[in-house]
């Protein structure tokens, strides 16, 4: 799975969540000067993504997704999906 692949996912959700996705790009913010999605809504695609990429996220992570783009945001859940793996074979 790569970044695009994550980034591709995530401006689908946003438009089933019902966001303005016609502009958005990896460039695009997740909050205020951009998509413009609250700490809910923050959290909403979180979990979206957490489903589809078996990755997780805590609420100190949610705080730093509102401010990041979504290309940062494609390529941190693809940075932590890559780890999975690795983390399942170390207690394995």
């Amino acid at each position: 799975m790569s970044a695009d692949d994550v980034l591709a996912f995530t401006i689908q959700a946003l438009r089933e969540m019902n966001y303005y996705t016609d502009d958005t790009d990896a460039d695009s913010m997740l909050g205020p000067s951009g998509v413009d999605l609250d700490s809910l809504a923050v959290s909403e695609l979180a979990l979206r993504v957490e489903d589809q990429f078996g990755v997780t996220f805590d609420d100190d992570d949610i705080e730093t997704l509102a401010i990041m783009t979504l290309g940062e945001f494609a390529a941190e859940v693809a940075k932590r999906a890559e780890l999975i793996p690795q983390a399942d074979a170390a207690r394995g």
